[in-house]
């Protein structure tokens, strides 16, 4: 097969399952709260998804050392096929007395999901030549926030004529055609540096790449400062600045939301008209991502006007995709390929266990300082990330060792 054909099959076949993810999210949170009345109860589901991919994410290199990644990765969407498949059999059956049982599916799936995505991450230097990267990055990306924008902002619509039995079936039924797409890529080995790892070193490979290698070493740090920063944009964060910076309604929360995706696809479209300027230039875009993001932070921080709040949001949503994609491609090309999926894993696991501490963290700020220090805070944190990407520029270049 040749390789724009896996690009479509592996785009494709992540897209149905982006799809599929946001809607059984929806569906969840909804069902449950109808259920419970709670929610409290309702905001447990972030906490088990976040918990599930950590644990995921330090496990995944015994698969990738063992299963082609490839099969791997269908193998993931079949097992949340089937999931979601027991998941709409057992719905008629679930009441206030044994609702736990949704939190155990949750995790079930959640855990596939820390598998999944540093696979997918993984499987795309396989599939694209070193010099076409940062566009296929782009392409990659942008296809993602797009149905994250429109499935986040037409999620709750399917709520109206559909209900959660319906929403479910449906969702296995994406998960199904994704998992039948993923199968068809072609073959794609994890080659493990000795025939017959332990387990311990095959847990350690990724955390020992990524500190024995320089340039991703310098990615970690920038990637735990934004991690970090990025924790100021959770929901329960925006509604208190809504409410109280703004003073405006809650409608402003989801106009924040759109602006930033906005962003993100903006940015990721940049990357694919212009691929070969930003391939040469990786580290000065990086820089300048992350310039225009601690700018924007702040002032979206200070602003009472909540237009200038929507244009600071696209801002600050363009300089994340700015960032992320030449992060990606200085990792996809700094190590052998055989090596990603471990590293991808560590780097997942280490920005998973960062945003869960942050979250906490940029909370109690907030309630201890006010909304305004934590932007601040996040302002600062990103300035940082900036000068060690400044200051780092000779080696954040791609292929060096």
């Amino acid at each position: 097969m040749t390789a724009k054909n896996n690009v479509a099959l592996l785009v494709a076949g992540q897209s149905l399952a982006n799809i599929g993810d946001i809607l059984y999210i929806v569906t969840i949170i909804n069902f449950v709260y109808i259920l419970t009345g709670s929610a409290a109860v309702a905001s447990v589901i972030p906490f088990t998804v976040t918990s599930a991919m950590f644990v995921s994410s330090l496990l995944t290199p015994l698969l990738t050392g063992r299963i082609g990644l490839n099969r791997l990765l269908a193998a993931t969407q079949g097992l949340k096929t089937a999931m979601m498949a027991g998941f709409g059999l057992m719905l008629p059956l679930l009441n206030v007395s044994n609702y736990y049982f949704i939190f155990l599916v949750i995790a079930l799936v959640a855990l596939c999901d820390g598998c999944s995505n540093p696979v997918s991450q993984a499987l795309i230097p396989h599939y694209v030549e070193p010099e076409r990267l940062v566009k296929a990055n782009g392409v990659f990306e942008g296809v993602y926030q797009t149905i994250n924008t429109v499935m986040w902002l037409a999620g709750g619509a399917f709520l109206l004529f559909m209900d959660s039995g319906q929403l479910i079936w449906t969702v296995a039924l994406l998960f199904l055609l994704s998992s039948v797409l993923l199968s068809l890529l072609d073959r794609v080995e994890h080659r493990a540096e000795s025939e017959s790892p332990s387990s311990g070193q095959q847990l350690k490979e990724g955390w020992i790449t990524l500190f024995q290698v320089p340039v991703l070493k310098r990615v970690a740090v920038i990637e735990l400062l934004e991690t970090f920063a990025g924790a100021v944009w959770i929901a329960a964060i925006l509604y208190v600045y809504v409410s109280d910076v703004l003073q405006a309604g809650q409608q402003w929360w989801g106009f924040i939301n759109g602006t930033f995706f906005m962003g993100l696809i903006l940015g990721g479209l940049l990357f694919v008209r212009f691929d070969e300027f930003a391939d040469r230039h990786l580290a000065k875009v990086m820089f300048g991502g992350l310039a225009a993001g601690t700018a924007a932070t702040a002032l979206f921080g200070i602003t009472a006007i909540p237009g200038a709040a929507l244009a600071l949001s696209f801002l600050v949503g363009l300089g994340v995709q700015l960032v992320g994609i030449p992060k990606q491609t200085i990792i996809q090309t700094s190590i052998p390929e055989d090596k990603l999926a471990t590293v991808y894993s560590s780097l997942g696991a280490l920005g998973t266990l960062t945003f869960g501490v942050a979250s906490l963290l940029i909370g109690i700020t907030a309630e201890w300082l006010g909304v305004k220090s934590v932007y601040l805070l996040s302002a600062l944190l990103l300035a940082v990330a900036a000068l060690i990407v400044f200051s780092s520029r000779k080696i954040l270049s791609k292929g060096i060792q």
